[in-house]
């Protein structure tokens, strides 16, 4: 990144995409996100272990969103997924982006999450650009971005052999 450091309000202004604040900023959004969802998940985990009751319960009482019946039916019937899942699956997203490990499969997880949080907001009590949405944008910029191979594992695992041999496992990592 450069700019006028003479003039800061200068009009001359050049971002540099492959430069290193551009990769400092990239890693620190992933870990950020990834404590994030570390946290939400890993303190379910501390508080219910997996049974998170609150998962399927909270889905049996969204009869006027957005999505309609659909999550009061998966709170009735997938509550064996969910109560289990949620904090499974919060905690195990965050810590692949905090070590950025398969980040963009991890972050397609976060996408899901944030997507059926986004959609099945109680009719968008706080709007349509709330924090769900903030959050499943942090995602797709990870994958879109590929957040891993900055100071991330995916940038040594896509070294490897083997991973060089299945060029289709890039889609998974970075």
């Amino acid at each position: 990144m450069s700019y006028q450091a003479t003039n800061p309000l200068g009009e001359a202004f050049e971002l540099e995409l492959d430069g290193p604040w551009t990769a400092y900023w990239l890693a620190m959004l992933r870990v950020l996100t990834g404590w994030w969802f570390f946290h939400a998940g890993v303190t379910k985990l501390i508080e219910d272990g997996l049974n998170f009751a609150y998962g399927p319960a909270y889905m049996q009482q969204m009869t006027g969103t957005a999505l309609g019946p659909i999550p009061v039916w998966m709170g009735n019937n997938l509550a064996w997924l969910i109560a289990p899942g949620v904090p499974l699956f919060e905690t195990l997203i965050g810590l692949a982006l905090i070590a950025g490990a398969l980040t963009r499969l991890a972050a397609f997880g976060g996408v899901v999450f944030m997507t059926l949080f986004w959609v099945g907001n109680a009719g968008f009590g706080h709007g349509l650009v709330n924090s769900d949405f903030m959050g499943l944008l942090l995602f797709v910029t990870m994958i879109v971005l590929g957040t891993g191979r900055y100071y991330g594992l995916d940038a040594i695992i896509e070294k490897m052999e083997f991973v060089r041999q299945r060029p289709r496992l890039k889609y998974l990592l970075g």
